[in-house]
């Protein structure tokens, strides 16, 4: 182990395990993003399968408008990379703070997530029951 003159170990050394489990949830926040955005894609796709359906089996005269599901789709993936882009900035300012010794805990992101399956959720529970 690296050490300074006088016997104790240097900062970055001794912080390496922790850089590491900083650089395990920065990955873990990534895997979410992606995660959510692969949702949004196949929403997205899913509801165009629908419409296309519907248009071969001839119910309907022409291809209809998009619907919600389409729009939520896309704003799912949009979602899904603001996480991916909020988690980099939270890593970044995390690693500062390990090595200046000054860490300091944040919820912004795991409220926005939070925040994000509740509107997510609501929106598939009326999404749903509308279409009974």
């Amino acid at each position: 182990m690296a050490e300074t003159g006088t016997g104790r170990p240097l900062a970055k050394v001794r912080n390496r395990r922790v850089h590491m489990a900083n650089e395990r949830t920065f990955l873990a926040w990534v895997r979410t993003s992606i995660s959510i955005m692969a949702f949004g894609f196949v929403v997205e796709k899913f509801s165009l399968f629908v419409k296309q359906f519907a248009y071969y089996l001839g119910k309907e005269a022409s291809p209809p408008p998009a619907g919600y599901s389409a729009v939520f789709g896309v704003i799912l993936v949009g979602l899904g990379a603001a996480i991916g882009v909020l988690s980099f900035f939270r890593y970044k300012t995390v690693e500062r703070q390990i090595d200046e010794d000054t860490y300091v805990p944040s919820r912004v992101l795991s409220v926005l997530l939070t925040l994000s399956l509740l509107a997510i959720g609501a929106f598939l529970v009326l999404y749903l029951v509308h279409s009974l």
